[in-house]
């Protein structure tokens, strides 16, 4: 899975467990860009926000470097921010089923106000938000995934089984006009990352999310590692800034980064990504910043997930908004990214879409299962070679 269940805070609260991030301009308000946060792997009816944490969104302005094409952008220092809060219920509606109440933050300080399962959600000038139970928009093959990063070849099968189908989430959306929230913007590339905070006055990080399967892949163990080969840094790249990580970790991110991009290079055969002299992955500064990057000023493109970032590699000027749409087949655009280096055709894990497509309109993210799996809740274990002997006990993985 992207980032279901892949931290030991986040499966003894799963209120706070960030599953995904996406951010897009909308399809269809031209002029407005939508975020959008999935907490609450498998949530089931019922399920709540937290009334002691914050689900925050950080944007920042970012650039090319002035000194021309690399592995990352410059990362401007104005922050805009939103920030979404709940209280505990307080009454029950005709169902039996408890109301819980939202107010969101804004860039300017302005507040939004909703009941959560509303799909009017609520406005002010310039802004829209949602929170409530929906359908999760994840799709991939999970099993096929691990399989492939386990044994390090392709795994895949041109009928994959979306590992998430049935599953529902607890998703917020924000939908803002750009003029009015980002009017002040240095240009119109923006970073965003994805936050879940203690509530109070002096926030402490509990997850963050920035790009699709960073954390539980690429920051996990595939045993290529020898410099950590057994230290589990999920909690530790929890509680990093996604714009400046601190310099007491950023070794042990790099070895187990270069590692393991290297290790993906190589599953089709052959290599993409030269290493320098020093052994650094050309992509290990790109990854070490966890956010999306989205031009405001392009319009909605469906496929475009790291297109921007590729460009930024190739000294070229990228072409279209980037992002990641709700639609985005982010696992396919990932490891083709990786694996392939844009040197071939295109990776596919044989699940092209989610159970339900997402929408053009708001909330954007499909209504609720109405029959919804049923799943337990386990910590993803770091180690591939572990998550592969799971699936094998369980009867859904054969190597």
């Amino acid at each position: 899975m992207s980032d279901h269940n892949n931290s030991p805070r986040g499966v003894a609260e799963p209120a706070i467990d960030i599953g995904d991030a996406y951010v897009f301009p909308s399809p269809s308000r031209p002029g407005r860009l939508v975020l959008v946060m999935t907490v609450f792997p498998n949530a089931q009816p019922g399920a709540l926000f937290s009334d002691a944490a914050g689900y925050r969104f950080r944007v920042r302005p970012v650039t090319v470097p002035a000194d021309g094409p690399g592995s990352g952008f410059a990362v401007g220092s104005d922050e805009y921010d939103i920030t979404c809060t709940f209280a505990a219920p307080a009454s029950m509606d005709d169902a039996g089923s408890p109301v819980q109440q939202g107010t969101c933050t804004l860039p300017d300080g302005a507040t939004v106000s909703f009941r959560v399962n509303d799909e009017q959600g609520g406005e002010a000038p310039g802004a829209r938000v949602f929170a409530g139970l929906r359908m999760d928009p994840l799709f991939n093959d999970s099993t096929a995934y691990v399989e492939t990063l386990a044994t390090q070849r392709l795994a895949f099968r041109a009928d994959g089984t979306n590992g998430a189908d049935g599953w529902d989430i607890l998703g917020i959306v924000v939908e803002l006009d750009v003029a009015t929230m980002f009017g002040r913007a240095p240009g119109t590339l923006l970073a965003v990352g994805a936050e879940t905070v203690t509530a109070g006055k002096y926030p402490m990080r509990l997850d963050r999310f920035g790009r699709a399967f960073v954390k539980g892949q690429l920051l996990g163990e595939l045993g290529a590692d020898t410099v950590n080969r057994d230290l589990d840094l999920r909690e530790l790249w929890n509680q990093e800034d996604p714009f400046e990580p601190a310099a007491n970790y950023l070794g042990a991110y790099r070895a187990r980064l270069n590692a393991n991009l290297a290790v993906m290079d190589g599953i089709d055969g052959k290599l993409d990504w030269p290493l320098e002299p020093d052994g650094t992955h050309p992509l290990t500064e790109l990854y070490l910043g966890d956010y999306q990057v989205v031009d405001v000023a392009k319009p909605y493109a469906e496929d475009s997930y790291l297109e921007i970032e590729q460009a930024l590699l190739k000294g070229r000027t990228h072409t279209t908004s980037g992002g990641r749409s709700l639609n985005a087949d982010a696992g396919d655009a990932n490891l083709t990214f990786i694996v392939t280096g844009g040197n071939g055709p295109r990776i596919s894990d044989g699940v092209d879409q989610a159970t339900v497509r997402a929408s053009d309109n708001f909330p954007y993210l499909a209504p609720p299962n109405p029959d919804p799996a049923l799943a337990g809740r386990i910590l993803a274990p770091s180690k591939v070679a572990d998550q592969l002997a799971f699936l094998e006990a369980a009867g859904l993985a054969s190597r």
